[in-house]
Order: C-alpha cells, then structure tokens, then sequence
C-alpha cells in the first residue's frame, strides 16, 4: 500500500544534518490551498489598490464639483428668496393702489399671499450635498413653480389694475399718493398720549418732523379751500381734491398759495413751522374721506 504521508526536507544554512517532517496528503492539501489563496488575496489587494489610486484624482475632481454645483445652489436659492421678497413688495404696492382707488382685490390676487419661498435654514454651507439635494432642490423647484404662478396671477391683477386706472385717471389725479414734506414720523394716526394734556385722545392724522423752513407739496390735485388759522393748528391749509377727498396742513410758517387756487400734484403750497400749541417744528397732515378723517399712511406710496 503505497504510502499517504509526505515528507518535507529542510537543509538548514551551514549544517550537514537534514531534518524531516513527515505530514499526511490532507494536511499537505490544506497547505497549498492556503498558499495558494492567499497569494490569490495580496494579488486582489493589489489589484484593488490600483484601481483606487488611479481614481483619487476623478474623486477629488467630482469632490470640487460638488462643492461647487453646492455653492450655486446655495446662490440661486437666495435670488429666488429675493425675488419672492420683491414680489411680495410690488404686491403690497398694488394693494396700496387698490384702497386708494377702492378697486376690490382680484379673487385669484388672494392666492399670493399663501406662497413662500425656499427655507433660508438649509441655506447653510456647512450643509453635505445629499441633505441640499433632498431639501433645497425639492423646495427651489416648488418656489419656481410658485413665482410662475404668482407671476401669471399679478400679470392678470395689474392688467386690471391698469384699465380700471385708465378709466379712473381723473381720480387717481386726485387722490392723494405721495409725502407732504421731507421728514420722519414722530406721531401716528390713532389713539394717543396727548403731548400737552397727558390723557388719550383720538389724532386725526400724522406728525412729520422736520425743520422750520422745509417745503410742504400737494399729494394731489385739488382746490385750496381755506388758508388762515385754525385754533390749534396755527397757520392751516385745507384743499379739496373732489371725490369726496379733503387734506389738511396744520401748524405752517409760511403760506406759498392762495385761498381759490387750484393745485397741482408735487406743487409747493407752503413751509413747515411750529405755530399754534405744537412742541416744535412739524407738519400735522390729515386726509379726510367724506368728512371723516382716514389714515394718511394709505395714501402715501413713496
């Protein structure tokens, strides 16, 4: 029977003596095929290994592109924001024009105000790609797909706007639409501490601050109906701009127009001061529609 041992000779360096192992043909099989699938595993690893390095640069390359497809991202999302922020701005300037000509909103114009813009929190740059990707894209896509939407309804409103203005020209003529007198606000329409008495009291209109001497201008066309003093309000001008619509100029230093004098939008009708009971110099407007005072913050578009 023929023998199923194999023998391995060793030769050790500097020595005549010959050692022997003897090991069985299962165990010599067991050892090749460990040999042979490990040379098998450094070859993959290798293999491998070239592979990787020779895509570091393509990796890098798509790493910069993501970095900069992200910053673009990032970049149009802002516009959108500011573009629904102008949007936003030009729909409040309509709204203005439409209470002062006592024009109804559009059915559709009251969808407007239900649509945002894209979350300004997933604008941060710190953010990874995939979250942009998932978050931001979807709503950049969704603020488009609104400011279209907006765009095509203001298109229908303004063109409305336009012909009921076109028919209305001789109103909007007289309607009060700009600032009296440069300044800033230093008291508004409404309930208020009186300065003088320290109790509530009901102000007809608004206070612009400013110095002695500053221009006062008609926000309309109209007639001057009176120009004298009046009580409190010192050196007073009243015009009547028809359609119901009356302003008034209280606590004046100079008069620049005539009482029967018919006026003109942006004309100058006289100068800031401080007479009658004022706390200094001021102009006290007021806009009376059918005789009952209204806020004149309604009608100032400027």
């Amino acid at each position: 029977m023929a023998s199923k041992k194999s023998t391995i000779l060793f030769l050790p360096r500097g020595s005549n003596t010959v050692r022997k192992i003897n090991v069985s043909r299962s165990v010599t099989s067991i050892i090749i095929f460990l040999i042979f699938m490990m040379v098998l595993g450094v070859s993959w690893l290798i293999n491998d290994y070239r592979k990787i390095k020779t895509q570091i640069p393509e990796l890098n390359y798509l790493k910069k592109e993501n970095e900069i497809q992200k910053t673009q991202i990032i970049a149009l999302s802002k516009k959108i924001n500011k573009i629904n922020q102008n949007m936003a701005k030009l729909q409040e300037f309509e709204r203005k024009l439409r209470v002062m000509t006592n024009l109804e909103p559009s059915e559709k114009q009251d969808q407007l105000f239900a649509i945002g813009g894209s979350n300004i929190i997933t604008l941060k740059s710190n953010y990874q790609l995939e979250e942009v990707h998932k978050g931001l894209i979807q709503q950049m896509h969704k603020s488009l797909k609104d400011l279209q939407t907006r765009t095509a309804i203001a298109s229908i409103s303004q063109a409305e706007l336009n012909n009921f203005l076109k028919e209305q020209k001789s109103i909007l003529a007289c309607t009060p639409s700009i600032r009296p007198t440069d300044g800033w606000f230093s008291s508004g329409f409404g309930y208020r501490i009186s300065p003088f008495t320290n109790q509530r009291e009901f102000h007809k209109g608004i206070d612009i601050a400013t110095r002695i001497g500053t221009t006062v201008i008609a926000p309309a066309d109209g007639l001057v109906v009176f120009v004298g003093r009046e009580g409190n309000f010192g050196k007073m001008i009243s015009i009547n701009h028809g359609y119901n619509l009356k302003t008034r100029y209280g606590h004046l230093n100079k008069f620049r127009i005539k009482k029967g004098q018919y006026v003109k939008r942006g004309q100058i009708i006289g100068e800031v001061g401080k007479s009658g009971r004022s706390t200094g110099s001021h102009l006290h407007y007021e806009v009376l529609l059918n005789g009952v005072p209204v806020n004149p913050l309604h009608y100032i578009l400027n």
